[in-house]
C-alpha cells in the first residue's frame, strides 16, 4: 500500500519509531520456564473410557471435509473437538494453529462444558508444547495433530497425563503418550509404545 499524506499533514517520524524488543516463541509462551507452567497445578486429565483407534483414524478426514475456509483458500490451520466416539463437535480455523485452539476451548468455555473430559482435540498441523498445555488446561485426555510433536510437547504430556498422538495419518499414528487411553492391543503396537 502507499499512503500519500496532504501536504499540510504534519508528521513527525521518528515518533512512529518502535522500539520494543520482539521474539519467536520457542513454545513456552511467555513463561520464565517449564517449571513455572507445572506450578500452575495443571492436573492429569480424565477420561473415563478407552478411545478406539479405528474411529482415531478417522477423525483427518472429518477435520479436512469440515474446513470451509480451508477448502477455498488453501491456507488455514484448524483445531477440532471431537466426541468419544468420533463424532465432530466444533471446528475452527484461523492462520495460527494456537489461535484455532483457543477458539475452540474458548466455544467450550463460553458454553460451560469444560472440563472436556472423554474428548479428542485434533489439530492440523503440529502438536506443540503450547497445544498440549491448552488440553490439558482444558481437560481433553487426548491430544492428536496430522504432524509430529516437539520435544517439550512430549514431555509435558508424560509429566501430566496427555494422551499424546502424532503423525494421524491414513491407517496409522503414533502415541508419544499415554497409551494406556488407547484401546489397542500391545501385539498390534509396532516397537512397543
Amino acid at each position: 500500500m502507499r499512503v500519500t499524506l496532504d501536504p499540510k499533514v504534519r508528521f513527525a517520524s521518528n515518533g512512529a519509531a518502535r522500539r520494543f524488543s520482539a521474539g519467536s516463541a520457542c513454545g513456552v509462551c511467555g513463561k520464565a520456564s517449564i517449571a513455572q507452567l507445572r506450578r500452575r497445578g495443571l492436573r492429569c486429565p480424565k477420561a473415563a473410557s478407552l478411545f478406539d483407534p479405528e474411529m482415531l483414524c478417522q477423525l483427518p478426514p472429518r477435520l479436512r471435509e469440515a474446513q470451509a475456509v480451508f477448502g477455498r483458500t488453501g491456507g488455514l490451520h484448524a483445531a477440532a473437538l471431537f466426541g468419544p466416539g468420533g463424532e465432530l463437535i466444533v471446528l475452527r480455523e484461523d492462520i495460527g494453529r494456537h489461535n484455532a485452539v483457543d477458539k475452540v476451548i474458548g466455544w467450550a468455555l463460553l458454553g460451560g462444558r469444560l472440563p472436556l473430559s472423554d474428548h479428542v482435540l485434533l489439530v492440523s498441523g503440529r502438536g506443540g508444547f503450547e497445544i498440549v498445555q491448552k488440553a490439558i488446561t482444558a481437560g481433553i485426555p487426548l491430544l492428536a495433530s496430522v504432524s509430529a510433536p516437539s520435544s517439550l510437547a512430549v514431555q509435558l504430556a508424560r509429566e501430566l497425563g496427555l494422551t499424546l498422538v502424532g503423525f494421524l495419518r491414513g491407517q496409522r499414528f503414533v502415541i508419544y503418550a499415554g497409551e494406556e487411553r488407547i484401546a489397542v492391543s500391545a501385539s498390534l503396537m509396532v516397537g512397543g509404545s
